[in-house]
């Protein structure tokens, strides 16, 4: 799962170059009632004048005052802390004076102030709006914004974004990244996206340096900014085509529009929705603060995109169907079982409008997308019930996987299914798995070729409290499967179990027990006697389903295991395994 978190869509509102946000434009903005778009984020203006700050205040404290996240960007410092400069030929080009970074640090502390005296506790503020396209405002190199980052950020007292590239440069943001104390002084990477391919959305360098750090999308207006181009269909698709990117391939946790209310934005001058609003909408009303953007097929056919989102309480699923076809597809959510979507449609002539509810059974479900349409389902998780810890559980009926590679495989002991082509780094999540009074050690049925492998066991998180890590030995191939254990201490009670491996490795099943494993004692009462023999014989009967009864240690359950109990009950042997 990538577990990105997500939920906050949202824009700006700037009353210094235009009108306020009426009241009832602020309802539909940030309300999440019929005919509203549920925004949760707004941006603000940080103006360089103190005098102009009051007039941020009555949207800022309306949305705040809706749990909406508000953010502040500068366009340029006061005019004293300026200086003129040459940059490519502009001799009137500006950029703040080295002398007055401390200045500065003040100036944007005193408008957090100001905010809060106001009702508005602000959730971040950024450095500067665009540094390096700044032919109206004020120019930052990388090295200055670096510089700025790393000597002096570490003093505003709230979380710090930047550098807001214009263009989603990496060249602004890589010195930040690459420095530490620089990148200890960040909170939120903050980049727009004009004219920025797809194709340069993915960032690794901070997927390898950014844990813990934000990763914003504040500022686009996409594809155009045309007068009275907010209704045009289906252009106004592609602003979910373009969040769908922004989320799925960047990785972005917010995105935020341009102008709230304007004649190419999600809120028309009149203050109804938009087209391009309600494409948002389909995003911003479902996909709420606290969200994590999971694992979909993100591409599943010809002009489908998908993504898919999840609380503790719900499942989101966001459709894009590009085409001028109808297009079929079965969508599958893992860890559920039956269960009711709701279904909200934009179209040429729909605007989010409800459609029939669709019924998943067994966790999935076909339905057919509309020509050139944004579908979004809404599923209520339903409450897993809890799984022994001391009952075998399958391998494959995990909950949830971090892996592009795992697969459910056949071959195993049992004659069912395990897991398989499992890489370093992967781990696989078995959900409300209840330990009670605790647990001793942990036995897995496993399969090795000459290659080292550890399967850590963590609790509630891959990185939460180890309770025990079984060091998997060579089973001599990939399909010879044995038991193995190791000791378990630390957990008592109901958990989510994760299974965390080190390495290659398949695994057809696992249980945790109270006490150190007899070999023999296969229903699991803690002797070795005739009730084993019985057991044993019903399964090789086929009357009953697999038993640990593997006496021999060769990986599979057979008639020289049933022979081997037999000798050991007569007194001919005395251990296991022979």
């Amino acid at each position: 799962m990538v577990a990105i978190p997500f939920g906050v869509v949202g824009g700006i509102n700037h009353p210094i170059w235009i009108a306020d946000l009426t009241p009832d434009q602020r309802k539909t903005a940030f309300g999440n009632g019929p005919n509203q778009l549920g925004f949760s984020i707004l941006r603000i203006h940080l103006d360089l004048n103190s005098n102009n700050w009051s007039r941020e205040i009555d949207t800022a404290r309306s949305a705040f005052e809706q749990g909406v996240k508000v953010f502040a960007s500068p366009w340029n410092p006061p005019d004293y802390m300026t200086e003129t400069f040459n940059y490519n030929g502009d001799s009137n080009a500006k950029r703040l004076r080295y002398d007055m970074y401390d200045e500065y640090v003040q100036h944007l502390n005193n408008f957090v102030t100001y905010m809060s005296d106001n009702g508005v506790e602000l959730y971040a503020i950024s450095v500067q709006n665009e540094p390096d396209y700044a032919h109206g405002w004020t120019w930052w190199t990388p090295e200055e914004i670096l510089r700025f980052m790393k000597e002096n950020a570490g003093s505003i007292n709230c979380r710090v974004m930047a550098p807001e590239s214009f263009q989603y440069r990496k060249d602004m943001s890589d010195p930040i990244l690459n420095d530490p104390q620089a990148l200890a002084n960040m909170d939120i990477l903050g980049a727009h996206l004009y004219g920025t391919q797809y194709s340069d959305f993915p960032y690794p360098l901070f997927e390898e340096k950014g844990a813990g750090k934000g990763l914003w999308m504040t500022e686009v207006y996409y594809p155009n900014s045309d007068d009275n181009s907010a209704d045009r269909w289906p252009e106004a698709l592609d602003v979910a085509y373009h969040i769908h990117n922004a989320m799925v391939e960047a990785d972005f946790q917010a995105y935020v529009w341009w102008y709230i209310r304007r004649q190419y934005g999600p809120m028309k001058e009149d203050g109804t929705i938009s087209k391009r609003g309600y494409s948002m909408a389909h995003f911003s009303k479902f996909v709420r603060p606290g969200y994590v953007r999971v694992d979909a097929t993100k591409n599943p056919t010809y002009n489908v995109y998908v993504s898919a989102y999840k609380n503790e309480e719900s499942t989101v699923i966001v459709a894009i169907n590009r085409s001028t076809e109808s297009k079929t597809i079965t969508l599958s959510v893992p860890g559920t079982e039956e269960q009711t979507w709701q279904r909200y449609v934009t179209s040429g002539s729909k605007n989010l409008q409800q459609g029939s509810d669709v019924y998943a059974s067994s966790g999935s479900f076909e339905i057919t997308l509309e020509p050139q349409s944004v579908t979004t389902f809404v599923g209520e998780t339903a409450a897993l019930p809890n799984r022994s810890a001391f009952t075998q559980i399958e391998a494959e009926n995990y909950d949830d996987l971090s892996s592009s590679t795992i697969e459910i495989i056949g071959g195993t002991p049992s004659g069912g299914s395990g897991v398989g082509y499992i890489e370093n780094g992967d781990y696989l999540v078995y959900k409300n798995i209840d330990f009670e009074d605790g647990a001793t050690s942990f036995i897995a049925m496993v399969a090795a070729d000459s290659v080292t492998s550890n399967i850590e066991l963590r609790l509630n998180s891959p990185t939460g409290n180890l309770i025990g890590t079984l060091e998997v030995e060579s089973t001599g191939g990939w399909n010879e499967y044995q038991e193995q254990t190791c000791s378990v201490s630390g957990v008592t009670g109901v958990n989510d179990l994760y299974l965390v491996f080190t390495g290659a490795v398949n695994i057809d099943w696992f249980k945790f027990s109270t006490s150190e494993t007899i070999i023999g004692d296969i229903n699991g009462d803690g002797s070795i006697d005739t009730l084993d023999y019985i057991v044993l014989q019903r399964y090789l009967l086929g009357i009953s389903d697999y038993v640990d009864g593997d006496l021999n240690g060769d990986g599979s359950v057979n008639s020289v295991d049933y022979l081997l109990l037999r000798r050991y009950l007569l007194g001919i042997i005395s251990e296991f395994p022979v």
